[in-house]
């Protein structure tokens, strides 16, 4: 199973996905599902949802497959794309990454992000790296706004970071937006354990697979019988957090508040009794598909687990360990 989620993982990340302009990555999981048997089916508003099978006490597992990016702002006198910024993007992390714009009619452009003055030998002083310091230079001989428009790129043009997919012969997964596509992928896992055997349901388990979870909104509509909602999510890996990459982390708290305590407290049952390696952890600055689920209104006990994850919302890494540990969780809590 390591391999065919890492597989996954390979396979999602190598398609662009920032929150609203993800057609080609739902397009992908549906294809995914229904060649392992399943009848996906994609809402109004691009959420992928698929029952896995079971009928007692409906469970939603929750993942989001948009990623943070970016969005052409403006298009400068000299050629260079002014970007505005999807999701908590840090433009810190971004400078000098390679990334591309996509056009509404479906042309697809080469660029890469700097900040204004990028030289060492030619700055005065050092440039904050700050969205208004940041610009995109085209990989095209361009040296105005005119000239930019004739390739096609307009504003409201998508730009999507290289994610640099590695995984490493000991086992740690170095990626853009493991947040969370390493999640996604564990869910594809677990529907081809289903689809396999491996797993008998008897409560009713649906993956919902979102695409605004960034922007705050990803799992504010629900099937209308769901009693739980986990959030597959990233857990937290830093200073104050007993969490490593080699973990799944269980969530205890996050920004919206504490999650279910009957919910987290069989995770965190589940994880002893198969001796997993886990933490329990409080996230400060985080919110989920699960948080946005409870602020549209639901009735549900909540729950939000994942495998650990350095360095969010910039060049991450987890390890095959912490990926596993979490596929092991899920198994666990779906078969009971």
């Amino acid at each position: 199973m390591k391999d065919y989620i890492l597989e996954q993982l390979s396979e999602l990340t190598s398609i662009p996905s920032p929150s609203g302009y993800t057609q080609r990555i739902t397009d992908h999981v549906l294809e995914k599902l229904r060649d392992l048997g399943f009848q996906p089916e994609r809402s109004n508003k691009g959420n992928v949802t698929v029952t896995l099978g079971g009928s007692q006490d409906p469970l939603v597992l929750s993942a989001h497959l948009d990623t943070l990016g970016a969005m052409v702002r403006t298009i400068k006198d000299n050629g260079r794309l002014k970007p505005t910024t999807i999701g908590g993007h840090q433009w810190d992390t971004c400078d000098g990454e390679n990334c591309t714009v996509h056009t509404r009619d479906g042309r697809t452009y080469t660029g890469v992000v700097l900040n204004t003055e990028p030289s060492a030998h030619v700055a005065d002083k050092k440039q904050e790296k700050l969205e208004g310091n940041m610009e995109i230079l085209l990989d095209e001989n361009v040296c105005s706004d005119k000239e930019v428009k004739q390739l096609g790129i307009c504003n409201g043009d998508f730009i999507a970071m290289e994610p640099r997919t590695v995984v490493t012969e000991s086992g740690y997964i170095k990626s853009r937006f493991l947040d969370d596509k390493l999640s996604a992928a564990i869910l594809l896992g677990l529907a081809k354990a289903v689809q396999a055997g491996e797993i008998t349901l008897s409560r009713k388990v649906t993956l919902m697979f979102t695409v605004y979870e960034e922007v705050g909104h990803g799992a504010s509509c629900l099937p209308s019988d769901t009693k739980d909602v986990i959030s597959v999510d990233m857990g937290c890996v830093g200073d104050d957090l007993e969490c490593t990459e080699r973990m799944v982390s269980i969530c205890a708290k996050d920004s919206f508040g504490p999650y279910d305590y009957a919910l987290t407290t069989r995770l965190i049952e589940l994880a002893k009794e198969h001796e997993l390696d886990y933490a329990v952890d409080i996230y400060p600055r985080y919110s989920s598909d699960a948080d946005a689920a409870l602020k549209s209104g639901y009735d549900v006990r909540h729950g939000l687990i994942g495998p650990g994850v350095y360095a969010s919302h910039n060049y991450e890494r987890s390890h095959t360990d912490g990926m596993m540990s979490t596929y092991y969780l899920l198994k666990a809590f779906v078969a009971q």
